[in-house]
């Protein structure tokens, strides 16, 4: 659907010049060109909630199911667990145990605390120094799709790896940044097969409810 005049006049400045610059570069300086660019930026960044909250909660459920074998049900107030987080060498970086011990303090259940965790609190524990504690023994447990061709320490470092640029992505979204420079195609899978190694059925679910595929195939 055309842009009217109005909106060709009016949107570029409630989206903010530099804001808008970014797209008017991409597509020209055509303005209604960026415009459609920009909507559809919009749309693909709705989208890809879908299948950015179906892989958090899959994952941090997978991951917490593993920490719950080694250190039990009440494994938010055990001290040995605590200790066995990643401590950043820089008071800047984010630290795992601060944030479990800030939610233990004030959250009463296990799974409250599960749901208040960071992203990044989940991706810090697929970090090599709980290979030992917790994966060596209980990845294919709770992870059973991952490729059963790979020794399970790559596989974590794999998952790992790919927490970090999906949680950068839906970072992007959430700050209402743009996102179609990305290969949206490469992130899609990335999400879709670590929802796959907690549960192919989840995964095929989450395939039949998003709309990120039909998108791409109609970018401005």
């Amino acid at each position: 659907m055309p842009f009217s005049q109005d909106e060709l006049h009016e949107l570029p400045t409630v989206i903010s010049a530099p804001r808008f610059a970014t797209y008017l570069q991409a597509m020209g300086n055509d303005r209604e060109k960026a415009l459609a660019l920009y909507e559809w930026n919009l749309d693909l960044s709705s989208a890809l909630i879908v299948p950015l909250q179906v892989c958090e909660v899959a994952v941090r459920n997978g991951i917490a199911e593993a920490i719950e074998h080694v250190h039990g049900a009440n494994w938010p107030w055990n001290n040995g667990f605590i200790r066995s987080l990643p401590r950043p060498k820089s008071k800047f970086r984010y630290n795992p145990a601060n944030d479990l011990q800030s939610c233990a303090a004030s959250l009463p259940t296990t799974g409250k605390i599960i749901a208040e965790l960071k992203f990044a609190f989940w991706e810090n524990i697929f970090t090599v120094g709980q290979d030992s504690r917790i994966w060596n023994a209980h990845f294919r447990t709770c992870f059973p799709g991952a490729p059963q061709g790979q020794p399970t320490p790559q596989c974590r470092a794999t998952a790992y790896a790919d927490l970090q640029i999906i949680r950068r992505l839906r970072n992007r979204i959430a700050h209402h940044e743009p996102i179609f420079m990305r290969n949206i195609a490469d992130d899609y899978q990335r999400i879709h097969d670590m929802i796959a190694w907690r549960s192919q059925v989840a995964a095929a679910w989450m395939d039949r409810k998003q709309a990120v595929l039909a998108l791409l195939a109609v970018k401005p």
